[in-house]
């Protein structure tokens, strides 16, 4: 094998330098609005798809229940969401910006659009959407993988 030759290994450290390194870029812009990357993600969250179910924001920002109780309540008490019964179901707590949410998070948010802008200002528009593409035929393999291996697991429990 060439010693130049891309494996898929290289590629996954690459690709989780870059992220941390954009991460850490995005982290320190994040810190001068005074918001935690939680609760930065609850109200992005919030500010594009509207009022959501608790549970429905947890996975949607890599959260587990407990975290992501602990995030709205902590939001809850700034006065930038608010929580209330669903009317359909009263097990269900909807959240939902409060006007002093918006205005908080949309100013932030489009400070993110411009940070992320500079991070990839080097790619074109159409590397971008290769890039775009790649990714998430990659997530899609890994996805799909995990959900081979965890029903692998069921099965076996089920024999024992």
């Amino acid at each position: 094998m060439k010693k130049d030759a891309p494996t898929p290994v290289h590629a996954w450290l690459v690709m989780m330098k870059a992220a941390q390194a954009i991460t850490r870029y995005v982290l320190a812009d994040l810190e001068e609005t005074g918001l935690g990357v939680s609760d930065f993600s609850v109200l992005e969250v919030l500010l594009h798809k509207g009022p959501l179910p608790v549970n429905v924001i947890g996975p949607k920002v890599n959260l587990t229940p407990g975290s992501i109780s602990v995030a709205v309540d902590r939001l809850v008490s700034k006065g930038l969401v608010s929580r209330v019964e669903s009317a359909e179901d009263r097990r269900i707590r909807i959240v939902a910006l409060t006007a002093r949410g918006k205005g908080v998070i949309a100013p932030i948010f489009r400070e993110h659009v411009a940070t992320m802008e500079k991070v990839f200002a080097g790619l074109s528009a159409e590397e971008l959407r290769q890039f775009e593409q790649q990714l998430k035929r990659i997530g899609r393999q890994a996805e799909s993988l995990l959900d081979q291996r965890v029903g692998k697991r069921r099965s076996a429990k089920d024999r024992v």
